[in-house]
């Protein structure tokens, strides 16, 4: 079966896929796009829902998410690789290697090597492989980190070139930069992110576009001080000393967590996946 994206530089009608696979961390977990019940859809679970629309009639449309939260490439490579290439889905993404590299020590190299040993086993595994440059939250503390990021984006690109997966560049997209598009967590990106995440993979897998996900916010409005101070107060307390404090003992926000949802089953989302 070709691609979407192939038939679509060709000019034909896309194919349909029956089938799709996540791997990743939180970010594929779909934290922090919050729903009423206490769970997280996030752009993979909106991907699935678009991908189940487009079915034939009668037609099962299966997922299966492997993603689990505060995951290290090696983590990743180790533990959602194997089991996902032997589902055989249509369409497998891989997201990771941010965590790693966003952590005080990192051998970039050791990622890399960790990433192409995933994408070698996943390649031949799936119709389609994507991959994904991940988005950066504009700011001083990401900018510590850049080199570190571009290092590993070059060699994603050169990667998925050798192995004809697809990249989308969610790093080089100036609106999920902007810090409106993060949670209150400063590490995940909004619903509003999210459905933007979505659409640009969609896109990138040559579908029919249904929005422009590049698009910039409206101008800011700069929060006063006091309202500044507040949330970094906030931040602190709920977010950093507790993610400082998992560093200093070793302990990671996944540990013992399942897969978000670890077998590949037919997908009939709840109209809240679809907005």
């Amino acid at each position: 079966m070709q691609t979407d994206a192939q038939t679509a530089a060709g000019g034909s009608t896309p194919a349909t896929y029956t089938s799709f696979v996540a791997l990743g961390d939180s970010f594929t977990e779909g934290m922090s796009d919050l729903l009423p019940d206490g769970t997280y859809r996030g752009w993979a679970d909106l991907l699935a829902a678009r991908l189940a629309a487009r079915a034939e009639p009668g037609q099962d449309f299966r997922y299966a998410n492997l993603a689990v939260r505060g995951k290290l490439i090696r983590q990743i490579s180790e533990d959602q690789v194997d089991v996902a290439a032997a589902m055989g889905a249509d369409l497998i993404t891989l997201v990771g290697g941010l965590n790693d590299v966003l952590r005080p020590k990192c051998d970039v190299d050791a990622v890399c090597a960790a990433l192409e040993s995933a994408v070698e086993r996943l390649a031949p595994a799936c119709e389609q492989l994507v991959l994904m440059r991940s988005p950066a939250r504009r700011g001083p503390v990401a900018a510590r980190f850049l080199p570190r990021m571009e290092q590993l984006y070059a060699f994603l690109d050169d990667l998925a070139a050798r192995h004809g997966a697809l990249v989308v560049d969610l790093y080089g997209a100036e609106v999920l930069g902007d810090q409106r598009m993060w949670g209150d967590d400063r590490l995940h990106l909004t619903a509003e992110g999210h459905r933007r995440v979505a659409e640009a993979v969609w896109q990138t897998l040559g579908l029919p576009p249904e929005s422009d996900w590049t698009v910039g916010l409206p101008p800011a409005v700069r929060p006063g001080w006091a309202a500044r101070r507040t949330a970094d107060a906030r931040f602190t307390r709920q977010h950093l000393l507790p993610w400082i404090a998992r560093r200093l003992t070793g302990r990671s926000s996944g540990d013992g967590r399942p897969a978000k949802r670890p077998d590949l089953l037919p997908y009939a989302p709840l109209p809240s996946s679809e907005d």
